[in-house]
């Protein structure tokens, strides 16, 4: 039998992209990447673990913010190189996924040829992240 790890398709650097969803609304909250030890974590403790890359380590998000992703299903898309997290989003109502304290980091949107901010700040980012 094998791992299901292995059946992953990672990336030369051995990450794989993941996209969090949020369940029932539906709403893309983030993109993010998890290595095999992230992801193994994920499925392990039902919460969120990521790959930081630019600080080169496991990321378990809402570790400095307290805005926790619980994690109801995990699922790869069909050639099995995207993973698909369906979460709940903790730590403010509605939940803030993004470190600019908005709910989704999908807030920009093309308007008139220039990206505009769509969606409001919940919480001062300073006020988060101290």
């Amino acid at each position: 039998m094998s791992n299901w790890l292995d059946e992953v398709k990672w990336d030369a650097q051995g990450l794989v992209p993941v996209i969090a969803q949020e369940q029932g609304t539906g709403h893309v909250l983030m993109f993010a990447w998890m290595n095999r030890e992230a992801l193994a974590k994920t499925a392990e403790l039902g919460r969120a673990v990521y790959f930081s890359r630019s600080r080169g380590k496991l990321w378990y998000k809402g570790e400095e913010s307290g805005h926790v992703q619980t994690v109801h299903e995990i699922r790869t898309d069909c050639d099995g190189d995207v993973v698909l997290l369906q979460v709940t989003q903790l730590g403010h109502e509605p939940g803030i996924a993004c470190h600019t304290g908005r709910h989704s980091c999908f807030f920009n949107v093309l308007q008139d040829g220039a990206w505009q901010a769509a969606d409001p700040v919940l919480k001062d980012p300073a006020s988060i992240y101290q």
